[in-house]
């Protein structure tokens, strides 16, 4: 099975999340979460943080991550694995490839044309923040 990840990181007011904005296909010019290819079997929390410094320089000592759900596409032999974090001081984000940029929390996530994911994006924030108000 091909394993993916992907990082939702709020600022510490949690009132913003990082998004990249894509460089290349698929999903050319759209937001997207932070992510990649996990190289290392079974190793997804380790190659959630190698992901998120080399695509932003946030390190594993800015941020505690959670491992919190996965999405399985059987039919595509395909999992992503979804983490989330809070950024527990300031950072200087420096991006590698994609562009950064801080999102307001409120913003519609599920705006097809705006987002990556075919709505994922949406109902994993949603997801992970009706886990924060508990």
């Amino acid at each position: 099975m091909k394993k993916y990840n992907v990082i939702v990181i709020f600022n510490k007011e949690l009132d913003k999340t990082l998004m990249c904005k894509r460089t290349k296909e698929p999903y050319m010019g759209m937001f997207n979460l932070v992510g990649g290819k996990i190289e290392k079997e079974n190793d997804g929390l380790n190659e959630a943080y190698r992901e998120l410094e080399e695509e932003t320089n946030i390190k594993k000592e800015d941020v505690g991550l959670i491992h919190f759900m996965n999405l399985t596409y059987v039919k595509w032999n395909k999992e992503i694995e979804v983490y989330y974090g809070i950024l527990n001081k300031k950072v200087t984000i420096i991006e590698e490839v994609n562009k950064l940029e801080w999102v307001d929390i409120n913003d519609d996530f599920f705006n097809m044309n705006k987002y990556a994911g075919e709505g994922n994006i949406g109902h994993i924030i949603e997801e992970i923040k009706i886990d924060l108000l508990k």
